[in-house]
């Protein structure tokens, strides 16, 4: 461990510090000189402003205090330095894992699916346009099935009155506008909105994609993209900084995917939890702008809050070819000032290094991220394991890799595998990741060679990634089977609602290398082919482009975005008997009282992701109706006393499933609480986790531990997240036991200040336990808490 200049314990308060300062106690340092800024371009960052903001914050911790490359985004963007940076930090040199920053974004991005409920809560503000640009992408409604014209005009057909009302949302708060077809969010705002310096909110845990294009991208929920959109601060509780050292270069068959497959490996999926993940290092010259984006996109599973690079000649060169010259200008002029790089002195709070010279091929899973498995041994583990043998598909593409260089070295691949007489022995699909990839794609070619190969061609949509995937190859649910795909994630059930479904992740270049052998047991590295005219075939290490020889292809004139004013004269469809969208009826307040009388509905055990609390796949349709979405909540969950899924018991030895029980206890006005184990709420920033839970009537979760979005999702829906502060506590309550808070209302009253523990009841003795928690809980957050909702709050506020 390695410990950062800016860490000691905790000191003086706030105003006696400002005093100080004011008396010349705390050295301050001149104003950086202001320099000219190009700001005709609105996807170009306020430089200007970020200049000014970062001149502050060098007075207020001394010209001299060395900073990584996160901090200087993350503080250049605070709305008051003073306040964010001394406030019980010691002077700032105690701001990592203690400091509440309260920050202004320059951007939200949200995806079809979140930003339904994100737009539902921002309309109850009744403001006319929001405070800081914003954009809308229509990627998760489109289900993976024929190819990309018949899903996408199915997709359509059936999602019409979303996009109706996603677009109407856009034209009058003046936010722009992705089509169906466009794009996954992710790889678009890689295209046109991601740049050096810049710092943006995303309703979608894998933001952090943008960071490969250095900037600081952070997976949030809807209330906290409203936040945001209505200029209000944006609190993030400071994290330390994980750096990750790169040297060497990648060569043969390891990828920019396989850094993070490794490194996921040694994180596990809580690792970075609270950390930033900053790459540094002489490799990281070595590597593409899409590559480093790969390796950020993947940093949400090993819980980062998010991932960056520094900024190198390789952004330029995509800034360029994704024909914007003037924001690498301007990026550039932005750097020379600020350094968009760790200080020379900086120092990280661990370090992690990773040789890329030696580092060969990962297969991570099944069934979680983490299980990180070498090539070189990945056949061994096959057969130890018992798992099948047989790929059932090849699944390449997606957000995480689907760019010019990822394809190309892709089709270096098929085409010389084509040449030898073979075609792909397992389905084998693509999907690119944005309408200007695919016509990039189509004019330099690989489009043509997979599709010649036998390839489906998704939709530019997330598909089969997300849940969003018909299958017609006889693999019924209940059946074991295997799939490799370059996706991010990989639990269980996630890809095609088949809990027995085993999705090995991989780099796209191994994928296809598997689906051309049909066998999950092939190594392209060491192992040949039989070809029809008898001879042996061996795949060559793929090569390909870093970005295509001449600019990126401008997408079809149908999915460019709509960009427009806001116009207060639309009226935002919403039909008063849709069964998929219904308007927000605010949440119940805190009662002035601690909680009392509140059971256990259901204890669980095991892996309790996003995805365990709110499924996706055929439940997105309902991701703006709140009440009915709510018919799914818990329901892959396993019930840790009895090891059944989806299955809760009354009070009086009933059986029914989660969802039902927690309908008929919020019809009875029976509060309630989760018991559950680690990473509590892992995966994707998923807000109708804990939308759910509080509409059926949860008041609190009581886990070991949580993942950091889902945490600050609870507080914004006025549930409380509460830990234990002994593990073995867990084995302490179970379902119906009856819990009193004490300290809890206090707590709240004092911004955060004191303890909290559960006074429980047991249901079958009547015995009495005390069990102690932590918790963390900021002075804005309990606010929200005691208001019944942070949109209860902030719609009060406007």
């Amino acid at each position: 461990m390695r410990t950062a200049n800016l860490m000691c314990p905790r000191g003086t308060h706030l105003q006696s510090l400002i005093a100080r300062s004011r008396q010349g106690r705390i050295p301050r340092t001149r104003s950086f000189a202001t320099p000219s800024f190009n700001n005709s371009n609105p996807r170009i960052p306020p430089y200007l402003k970020l200049v000014k903001n970062y001149g502050k914050v060098k007075e207020v911790l001394g010209k001299s205090t060395a900073l990584t490359l996160a901090e200087k985004i993350l503080y250049s963007h605070l709305d008051n330095a003073e306040e964010s940076l001394l406030t019980n930090t010691n002077g700032g040199r105690n701001i990592r894992g203690i400091a509440n920053l309260k920050l202004k974004p320059d951007r939200v991005a949200m995806q079809d699916a979140s930003a339904q409920m994100a737009l539902l809560q921002f309309m109850t503000c009744n403001l006319p346009s929001t405070a800081i640009p914003a954009s809308i992408h229509c990627d998760h409604l489109i289900v993976g099935e024929r190819g990309a014209q018949s899903d996408l005009e199915s997709g359509i057909k059936m999602n019409q009155e979303v996009f109706d009302f996603l677009e109407s949302a856009a034209k009058k708060y003046g936010i722009e506008f992705w089509p169906p077809g466009a794009g996954i969010i992710h790889q678009s705002v890689l295209e046109n909105y991601a740049a050096p310096g810049l710092m943006m909110l995303g309703t979608d845990s894998h933001t952090p994609n943008a960071g490969g294009l250095s900037t600081i991208a952070i997976g949030v929920g809807g209330a906290d993209a409203v936040e945001a959109l209505v200029g209000a601060p944006w609190e993030l509780k400071a994290p330390r900084i994980l750096g990750v050292e790169l040297k060497g270069e990648l060569s043969g068959w390891a990828s920019p995917k396989d850094v993070i497959l490794n490194l996921a490996g040694q994180l596990t999926v809580r690792g970075g939890t609270g950390f930033i993940i900053e790459y540094f290092g002489p490799g990281v010259d070595t590597l593409s702008c899409t590559g480093m984006a790969t390796i950020s996109n993947m940093g949400a599973e090993v819980g980062a809050t998010t991932s960056i690079f520094p900024f190198k000649p390789a952004h330029v060169r995509y800034l360029k070819a994704t024909h914007r010259d003037d924001v690498a200008a301007e990026a550039k002029k932005f750097s020379d000032i600020v350094q968009l790089r760790a200080d020379a002195d900086a120092k990280y709070d661990e370090v992690i290094t990773i040789d890329l010279s030696t580092l060969e091929p990962h297969i991570n899973g099944p069934f979680t991220p983490d299980l990180s498995t070498p090539l070189s041994q990945f056949k061994q583990t096959v057969k130890e394991e018992s798992w099948p043998e047989k790929l059932s598909a090849g699944l390449i593409g997606s957000c995480t890799n689907s760019s010019y260089q990822d394809m190309t070295r892709v089709e270096s691949m098929v085409r010389e595998a084509m040449e030898a007489g073979l075609k792909p022995a397992s389905d084998f699909y693509i999907t690119p990741g944005s309408d200007q990839i695919r016509e990039t794609l189509r004019r330099d070619g690989p489009l043509e060679t997979f599709k010649e190969a036998g390839g489906t061609l998704l939709s530019n949509a997330c598909g089969p990634c997300i849940g969003q995937w018909k299958r017609h190859d006889g693999v019924e649910k209940g059946t074991p089977n295997a799939i490799f795909t370059s996706y991010n994630r990989n639990f269980r059930g996630r890809n095609d609602g088949n809990p027995d479904t085993m999705n090995f992740l991989a780099s796209p270049e191994i994928v296809t290398a598997m689906a051309f052998a049909g066998t999950t047991t092939f190594n392209p590295i060491t192992d040949s082919l039989p070809t029809p005219s008898g001879k042996e075939f061996r795949f060559n290490p793929p090569s390909g482009l870093e970005i295509p020889p001449k600019p990126f292809e401008v997408a079809r004139e149908e999915f460019r975005p709509l960009t427009q004013a806001p116009d207060p004269s639309v009226t935002v469809a919403i039909s008063p008997t849709s069964e998929r969208l219904a308007l927000l009826e605010p949440f119940d307040p805190f009662p002035a009282s601690e909680l009392s009388g509140l059971r256990v509905l259901v204890k669980v055990t095991g892996k309790c992701t996003t995805d365990t609390i709110s499924a996706a796949g055929p439940w997105l349709k309902y991701k703006g109706h709140l009440p009915n979405i709510s018919e799914n909540t818990l329901n892959t969950a396993i019930n840790a006393e009895t090891g059944e899924v989806n299955v809760a018991y009354d009070l009086d030895g009933s059986k029914y499933t989660i969802p039902e029980l927690g309908k008929r206890w919020r019809e009875a006005r029976q509060p309630w609480l989760v018991v559950a184990e680690h990473n509590y709420g892992e995966g994707s920033a998923r807000e109708h986790a804990a939308l759910q839970p509080r509409y059926l009537g949860a008041r609190i979760v009581l886990a070991k531990s949580f993942a950091r979005i889902h945490e600050t999702n609870l507080k914004k829906q006025g549930v409380v997240p509460l830990t234990f502060a002994d593990e073995a506590d867990y084995d302490k309550i179970g379902a119906g036991d009856e819990v009193a808070t004490v300290g809890l209302y206090e707590m709240l009253l004092s911004g955060g200040k004191g303890d909290v523990a559960l006074k429980v009841k047991k249901h079958r003795t009547g015995e009495e336990v005390l069990i102690k928690t932590k918790h963390a809980v900021s002075k804005d957050q309990a606010g929200f808490i005691l208001a019944g909702s942070a949109l209860n709050l902030l719609s009060k506020r406007q």
